[in-house]
């Protein structure tokens, strides 16, 4: 007897299941069933397919830490009975949500791939067909041995497949709407589907997956700029309840030689806080060592973010809170690929 691959499809809302109000014009989110209606195809998709809706949908630009705890308890809880998960999400913070559950889901042996749309999924031009089918077509791919082709958090999108942790939103409009600017794509999607198996995670599969439910969202993203105000600044970095800062900088991780900033950067980082260096640029790695500026950074005890992007940092910072009080422990996992989302 031939084996049936099992998905379970996890719609939370987002563009692919929206139609237009015909009153204000704007879109909204319907029922689930009749996005499923939209994709006749998915009948002759040899997969077996189960659904799980978000009541109600939500627009993903109102996803939360706690609606990612609900997604890990969704896939925990249905981890035995399926070969793979798909997360239909809306795109403006899927990178978010992508990169949350790369940390939360430890050991990950199953692929959990997001993807959406650009147009509703019920409009004659839509993207949303191709994504789906094919990222269920990935998600109970497997090797001669039975093992998961693709067993990490990725987003596909536009014929290609990323890690979900180093990927990006590039584009408003753009069918292309996302990338992974510091990693190559993890298969691309043409008339057939190539694996790119050297850039795959390989978990333990003789060992469980193990989910994780603690998050500490105690963290903030703050970009330099030229004229950047020192009140304003002192004031958020010293907040008494702030464990963590994403600070955004220019170019390969510099910022102004501002002796406020330095001073404040400092007495951040002895009072216990983290503090880590993201380039504004979309593609490249900070090396605070390469010039002064960002050799003063380091002095003042600002941890290198390497390539990553600011939602894995935020996601991971998140994540290791909510595992970690000591702020050392913290600090030492940042330094490290625990996901395979930054280069070290």
């Amino acid at each position: 007897m031939t084996y049936t691959s099992k998905v379970l499809l996890i719609y939370t809302g987002g563009t692919i299941g929206m139609n237009r109000n015909p009153r204000t014009g704007a879109l909204e989110p319907f029922d689930f069933e009749h996005l499923i209606g939209s994709v006749p195809e998915l009948q002759q998709v040899s997969t077996e397919i189960s659904t799980f809706q978000f009541n109600p949908p939500i627009d993903s630009s109102d996803m939360t830490p706690e609606l990612w705890i609900d997604l890990v308890h969704i896939i925990a809880n249905n981890f035995n009975n399926y070969d793979g998960f798909v997360i239909l999400h809306g795109t403006d913070t899927m990178a978010y949500t992508a990169s949350a559950l790369s940390y939360m889901l430890e050991n990950l042996t199953k692929p959990v791939i997001l993807t959406g749309s650009q147009l509703p999924i019920g409009q004659v031009r839509t993207d949303g067909k191709e994504n789906v089918i094919t990222s269920i077509e990935i998600a109970s791919a497997k090797h001669h041995d039975g093992t998961a082709m693709v067993p990490e958090v990725c987003i596909y999108f536009n014929g290609h497949l990323m890690r979900g942790n180093r990927t990006t939103k590039q584009s408003a409009d753009n069918f292309n709407a996302f990338e992974s600017f510091n990693y190559d794509h993890l298969a691309d999607a043409g008339v057939t589907i190539t694996y790119h198996e050297d850039r795959i995670l390989k978990p333990d599969f003789s060992k469980p997956m193990t989910p994780h439910f603690q998050l500490d969202s105690s963290v903030i993203v703050f970009t330099v700029f030229p004229g950047i105000q020192e009140e304003l600044i002192h004031h958020v970095i010293t907040s008494k309840n702030l464990r963590s800062i994403v600070m955004r900088t220019y170019g390969s991780g510099n910022a102004p030689q501002y002796p406020w900033l330095r001073r404040t950067l400092k007495e951040a980082t002895s009072q216990g806080k983290i503090i880590v260096n993201i380039s504004q640029c979309m593609a490249g790695m900070v090396e605070m060592g390469r010039y002064d500026t960002g050799y003063q950074l380091k002095e003042a005890g600002v941890l290198s973010g390497y390539d990553s992007t600011v939602e894995s940092a935020v996601t991971k910072l998140m994540f290791l809170q909510g595992q970690y009080k000591d702020w050392h422990l913290v600090k030492n996992y940042m330094t490290r690929s625990i996901r395979g989302e930054i280069s070290v």
